[in-house]
């Protein structure tokens, strides 16, 4: 980087992404109580007080406005989820980390509604640009899943004989159960026995001999 480069200061947004940015968190939110089949320009229009030629200019079309909700939902859910997690110790710390990140968000869920999981019911069999971009969000954070299964078990902390696919399987079947026994059913020990199902596929999964420690270097050559 030149000198002359690194001097310049951090741009401000431009108002034009300003008001993208604050449209597309209107939407989130409307999206979160009516479904991403829900929103539509006219709507949007209304909520946040524009006009819909002026909602329309920053989109140009209702799929585009899909999609950059499910892209901002991903966004806000990697924020929440997935990266305090890396605050933890590589394994098992970590893996119960994200589950524990993942429970906290459903819970706040319950009442609004998750967009992975009613867009799922929304678009399973209506293929196109919004299905794609939903199930690409979805197979992302999946695989974050898989691998901090595929740490623990290179730390030692799950048998290395495990399936780690039927283990994170099953931890996703946890979360989805809990949406549906907290939203649909309002089951009120949905999140001790989603916890105590984490808990079973854990202690199912052990490794039988206590994990050799690593050392400092290679700690810190493999952290993520």
């Amino acid at each position: 980087m030149s000198t002359v480069s690194a001097a310049k200061p951090a741009r401000a947004p431009h108002k034009g992404q300003q008001t993208k940015a604050a449209i597309v968190d209107a939407a989130l939110n409307l999206a979160a109580q009516v479904g991403l089949e829900g929103l539509s320009i006219g709507a949007l229009a209304e909520v946040t007080q524009m006009s819909k030629s002026g909602v329309f200019a920053h989109f140009g079309s209702r799929e585009e406005l899909q999609i950059s909700v499910v892209r901002e939902y991903h966004a806000r859910f990697e924020q929440e989820v997935f990266y305090p997690a890396l605050a933890e110790p590589r394994g098992l710390p970590r893996l119960r980390a994200m589950f524990a990140n993942w429970m906290k968000r459903s819970s706040a869920e319950i009442d609004s509604g998750c967009i992975y999981i009613s867009g799922a019911v929304e678009f399973d069999d209506r293929p196109g640009p919004v299905r794609d971009a939903l199930a690409d969000s979805v197979r992302i954070w999946l695989a974050a899943m898989h691998r901090a299964v595929l740490q623990a078990q290179e730390e030692g902390h799950l048998r290395a004989d495990a399936d780690a696919g039927q283990i994170g399987f099953e931890i996703h079947a946890l979360i989805l159960a809990l949406h549906y026994e907290a939203r649909f059913l309002r089951s009120p020990d949905s999140l001790a026995r989603a916890r105590t199902g984490f808990d079973n596929i854990l202690a199912r999964c052990a490794a039988t001999t206590a994990p050799t420690a690593a050392s400092p270097a290679k700690r810190a050559g493999s952290a993520r």
